[in-house]
């Protein structure tokens, strides 16, 4: 199995596409994380293991993309430093180690580090494995071998972006929920099967965060000239009128945390490529990504507690876009998807800054 290619599971082209990677110049990197200005403690680097089998970790949270690993790492393992958008772009980070498993360096799980985040000992992990692209076999296999370590964590908690909606959640948006649904496009809706948790973040942590988000670095020139660029690779004549009607690609001063957890919310997970859009078809679900809900389901069946923390890489598109709707959220995601990786990481570490070793729910 060879690593999957850099954009996140549900913006990947069908095979043989052409590959759309939009350039813009002048991306600023991301600064050292202020966590005092937020009353939070900065996570703290623990000696990891060169066997996975060896780890005993309170918490996994998980990331898949490369943008989204290397939030992950800026946030848990090197916050006290700035990272430029080349740094973040280079794919492979110090301390991190390669869970080949039984397999060899090209055929391999993902990779790992262990973090202290207050009392919670935190297992950082960089999927290389993908419901959309190995199947669900595999990614059940990975879950199990997560869940399943000499101590097992006592929660799983699923990072990384995701796609938009409804009408009102902007580019970075963060999502946080404790279920979630498995799409099929052969049943009705009602009877997609959802698995849900009793995992509750720590409230206090996401309340204090505001300070430490960044407003995602995205104007209206820059949005002008990604549309430009779109129309150019699609062989098209948008205006950024049609391509973005409600301004959802603007970005809030300060990115919303939308805590979803105890209600009847859930993310949508897709084993294919599929497009919110503002036409609030699926308004009912917080976001729709292309892994969670085989998380969530192995976490039920471990009796482990599972959680996601999901950022909007790519707001809901317009519907009349079509299949165009996913290639221009794409083009938006691999330009700001660093910056929206990185509000969903620091609201990740907040929501289990206070929470100890969580305790899964009974059987």
């Amino acid at each position: 199995m060879a690593a999957v290619p850099h954009a996140p599971a549900r913006l990947i082209a069908e095979p043989g596409a052409v590959t759309f990677e939009p350039a813009v110049s002048g991306l600023p990197g991301l600064a050292p994380v202020d966590w005092p200005a937020a009353g939070l403690t900065a996570p703290g680097l623990l000696d990891t293991p060169v066997d996975l089998t060896s780890v005993e970790a309170d918490a996994v949270v998980i990331a898949w993309a490369d943008a989204e690993w290397a939030a992950a790492h800026h946030v848990f393992c090197a916050s006290d430093q700035a990272m430029s958008h080349g740094d973040a772009a280079s794919g492979r980070f110090p301390g991190w180690v390669q869970d080949v498993g039984d397999g060899t360096a090209s055929d391999y799980w993902g990779w790992f580090r262990l973090v202290q985040v207050n009392d919670t000992r935190v297992l950082l992990y960089k999927s290389n494995v993908h419901y959309a692209h190995e199947g669900q076999p595999r990614l059940t296999a990975l879950i199990r071998r997560l869940t399943s370590l000499p101590s097992p964590p006592g929660l799983v908690l699923s990072t990384g972006t995701a796609g938009g909606t409804n009408r009102e959640d902007h580019v970075g948006t963060v999502v946080i929920v404790d279920a979630a649904t498995l799409y099929d496009s052969s049943t009705p809706a009602g009877d997609w099967p959802r698995y849900a948790s009793s995992w509750v973040p720590d409230t206090g942590g996401l309340a204090a965060v505001a300070p430490l988000l960044v407003r995602i670095p995205i104007t209206s020139a820059t949005l002008t000239q990604l549309g430009e660029q779109f129309d150019a690779h699609e062989h098209a004549t948008y205006t950024l009128a049609q391509l973005d009607p409600l301004g959802l690609n603007e970005a809030d001063p300060t990115p919303a945390v939308r805590n979803l957890t105890g209600s009847s919310s859930s993310l949508l997970t897709a084993g294919s490529f599929l497009v919110g859009t503002t036409d609030d078809a699926l308004a009912a679900y917080g976001c729709i990504e292309m892994d969670d809900a085989i998380v969530a389901a192995e976490c039920q069946a471990a009796h482990v507690l599972y959680g996601s923390v999901r950022n909007l890489s790519d707001p809901a598109q317009p519907a009349d876009l079509g299949a165009n709707g996913g290639s221009w959220g794409s083009a938006v995601y691999s330009v700001y998807g660093l910056y929206t990786s990185f509000n969903g990481a620091v609201a990740a570490c907040a929501a289990i800054s206070g929470s100890g070793r969580a305790e899964p729910a009974a059987p």
